[in-house]
């Protein structure tokens, strides 16, 4: 399984995603999961096992709707996709921290920066799976846990848009300095990824590379149910 998925992570195109993420700091997969293995993922939501916690977002003011953190040792899915991701965006997240001025240098592999990470005192995993039923949907917010925070982040869409649920749209907002923020939708397929800033990218401007903040959400569910995985490299305080 790891090496199946760690194939089709390689087979990606990752000259447009880098390109993409620099332009709009947000890139799609095409499909990576097939069907039956997002039927998997999601069918592990009803589970009894596997999580270390679960959150109902309108107690928190989140939004509505829910999700689980899973809990160590993680699903061989997630796993592999955690692992395979991350030494090509770890290259894209060094490029926009020598942008920025940054001194931050990520290694080249996931256990290595998860040893970072656990050192400093986060060592709660963080993938997770959410679950949109009709009228949920989820605020605008950042993802982050802890000092050490990667700065790339994924999430793949498990449900059939269109069959399993209508409505559910991604969304990223960009807050640009002295600027009116800029909003973007992310149609997904079933299986596909979309990967995005966590917090903030560096944009080239006419004086110089600057900074723009970044947000992710999900619109409200029109219809059915949404499951949707998110893959986040960093591990929570």
């Amino acid at each position: 399984m790891s090496e199946d998925i760690a194939a089709r992570v390689a087979a990606l195109d990752w000259s447009q995603i880098q390109q993409n993420l620099n332009d709009f700091g947000a890139a799609t997969t095409g499909a990576v999961l097939s069907p039956a293995e997002c039927e998997l993922l999601a069918g592990l939501y009803a589970g009894d096992s596997g999580f270390r916690s679960r959150v109902v977002m309108a107690r928190h003011g989140f939004g509505r709707g829910e999700y689980r953190y899973f809990a160590y040792k993680l699903p061989g899915i997630v796993e592999a996709l955690r692992t395979a991701l991350y030494p090509p965006l770890a290259t894209l997240a060094n490029h926009w921290a020598d942008s920025t001025g940054k001194a931050v240098r990520y290694p080249a592999s996931h256990a290595d920066f998860l040893e970072r990470c656990h050192a400093a005192g986060q060592t709660r995993p963080t993938p997770l799976l959410l679950q949109y039923d009709l009228g949920d949907y989820n605020c605008l917010h950042q993802d982050l846990y802890g000092e050490h925070v990667f700065p790339l982040q994924a999430a793949f869409l498990l449900s059939r848009p269109g069959v399993d649920f209508s409505g559910g749209e991604f969304v990223l907002t960009e807050q640009r300095p002295r600027m009116q923020s800029r909003a973007e939708v992310v149609p997904l397929l079933q299986g596909e990824a979309v990967i995005f800033a966590v917090n903030q990218r560096p944009v080239q401007g006419t004086r110089g590379v600057y900074r723009v903040t970044m947000r992710h959400g999900v619109s409200r569910l029109r219809f059915g149910r949404r499951h949707t995985l998110g893959v986040i490299f960093h591990d929570a305080a």
